[in-house]
């Protein structure tokens, strides 16, 4: 049977997979790597990590007795967004640590740019509606500014999958949903815009040639194949973003289909054959992988990384024991927010410990754990916490309601969807059924494995994944619990206001 890697770079680390044609996962490793906070707003992961990340859960993958290299036909890779890796006329490293996605050091590099161009207007040409300073054209404005030497030795600015693409194969190009993160790639054209490249200055030929997502980018180097003891006419893919090939593992590719992601940070995600497009919102919009489709989406930036953070700070012990004892931690984390009862006795979180989106309140508000009080424990710490993420994701939920049409089931994917505890809490606060199936966490390599078995031929169409997706928990909302998560809303969006208003002061004591 013919095989394919795919390989999904998230935020933590890489996940790489094999699957049979039958869309079915015969091994997969995770290898994690580090983000560097050297300063506030500055979160850099290094590129050589990335790479060495990959191609040792490929060699992992390999040494697996259920794999036969010598049915690998294709890679393809997912890699998280709005990168910026400046690479030389050689291809060569100019930066050992460089910006991922959720880097806002470029704030004064965006006010500057819109002053000049209007702010309304580069949101409908592009979607970029996380905060302007994430999104790869301002962090160029920001190298430009503050490593010139750099910048000017700059021939080319890829991102995550795309370096990794270009490491095997020698070929740097991008795909539509790449490159509309790049801050600078009109959805409607398909292309670059010339009127955003002109308003900044920066040449369109820094900008990497545009292939579909299932496009092969070339073959694998001779001596990448050796090292990786792969055959030498495997072929690797164009591949896409991350939020694009979860879609598309998902089973979120036909117009209205959605899902939700619990990962570091959280999204609910629509598929539609326009974007959609609201200036007080601003909803997050992407070229899907699958042509004619766009993927439309609200989100949280804190999340799994809330959770994780709690679990460092305030439940080490707890998180402790759990791995003394052999036991899963965040099942250890949701059986001590179970002994909590919902509404974890008036206690709320607002999980934006990492800044917000603009519907959060922008890159400078923080997060707060707001109605402490004397009676409070650790179990009404841990519920709120799950809660209060669920609770921001409700508002973002609301907000997409109001623009188009919202199914009342949600599949959700990714390291949140295995505590039942916490499913529940999600079809409570949604008002909708969540529904978690089989393919759970590999959504995003099934993705951009079945780029790959499309690219190749293999498949005619994505229609195979729906197939793939047996359910495997479903759980409705608590009809008792109704009035309970009205009052719980209505509270969170006045603590959610109140970090807003406050994330001025407290910016100028960091």
């Amino acid at each position: 049977m013919d095989c394919v890697i795919a390989c999904d770079l998230g935020t933590g680390g890489v996940k790489s997979a094999v699957f049979g044609a039958d869309g079915v996962c015969l091994a997969e490793s995770v290898v994690a790597y580090e983000t560097f906070y050297p300063a506030p707003g500055r979160h850099e992961q290094r590129p050589l990590d990335w790479w060495n990340s990959v191609t040792s859960s490929i060699r992992t993958l390999l040494a697996r007795p259920e794999v036969e290299a010598s049915r690998i036909r294709g890679i393809s890779i997912s890699g998280h967004s709005l990168g910026c890796v400046p690479l030389d006329a050689d291809g060569e490293l100019l930066q050992h640590s460089v910006p991922i996605w959720s880097d806002g050091r470029a704030q004064a590099e965006a006010e500057a740019f819109f002053a000049r161009y209007n702010y309304d207007l580069w949101y409908e040409t592009t979607g970029n509606g996380f905060p302007a300073p994430l999104y790869t054209l301002f962090k160029v404005l920001w190298l430009r500014r503050h490593l010139p030497a750099v910048f000017n030795a700059t021939h080319t600015i890829t991102g995550t999958k795309d370096y990794i693409n270009f490491r095997l194969t020698g070929r740097l190009v991008t795909d539509p949903s790449y490159a509309s993160g790049t801050g600078v790639y009109d959805l409607a054209a398909g292309s670059y815009s010339g009127a955003i490249l002109d308003a900044s200055g920066i040449d369109a030929s820094l900008f990497a040639e545009i292939l579909p997502s299932t496009a092969v980018v070339g073959k694998l180097l001779p001596d990448v194949a050796a090292a990786l003891g792969l055959p030498h006419d495997v072929q690797v893919m164009a591949g896409g973003v991350d939020n694009s090939c979860m879609a598309l593992g998902s089973r979120t590719f036909h117009d209205g289909d959605i899902f939700c992601s619990m990962g570091s940070s959280s999204w609910l995600t629509i598929a539609c054959k326009a974007p959609l497009l609201d200036r007080h919102v601003r909803p997050y919009s992407f070229a899907h992988v699958v042509p004619g489709l766009c993927i439309s989406a609200t989100s949280i930036f804190s999340s799994g990384t809330a959770v994780n953070w709690v679990r460092d700070i305030l439940m080490s012990d707890v998180a402790s024991s759990a791995r003394a004892e052999a036991r899963d931690v965040y099942q250890a984390l949701a059986d001590l927010a179970q002994e909590a009862q919902p509404g974890s006795g008036g206690l709320l979180f607002v999980p934006t410990l990492g800044g917000g989106t603009s519907l959060e309140g922008g890159p400078a508000v923080r997060g707060a754990f707001v109605g402490l009080d004397l009676g409070h424990g650790r179990p009404e710490i841990m519920r709120a916490t799950f809660e209060g993420i669920a609770l921001a994701l409700r508002v973002a939920l609301d907000a997409l309601r109001k623009m188009t049409e919202v199914s009342d089931e949600i599949v959700i994917v990714g390291g949140g969807a295995r505590s039942a505890l916490w499913r529940q809490i999600f079809a409570d606060i949604f008002d909708c059924r969540i529904v978690k199936t089989v393919v759970d966490q590999q959504a995003a390599a099934l993705g951009a494995a079945a780029l790959a078995f499309v690219g190749l031929g293999i498949w005619r169409d994505f229609e195979p994944i729906v197939g793939l997706h047996a359910v495997e928990h479903a759980h409705s909302p608590d009809p008792a619990g109704a009035s309970l998560v009205e009052r719980q809303r209505s509270a969170f969006l006045v603590a959610m206001q109140q970090q807003q208003t406050i994330a001025v002061a407290l910016s100028a004591l960091r």
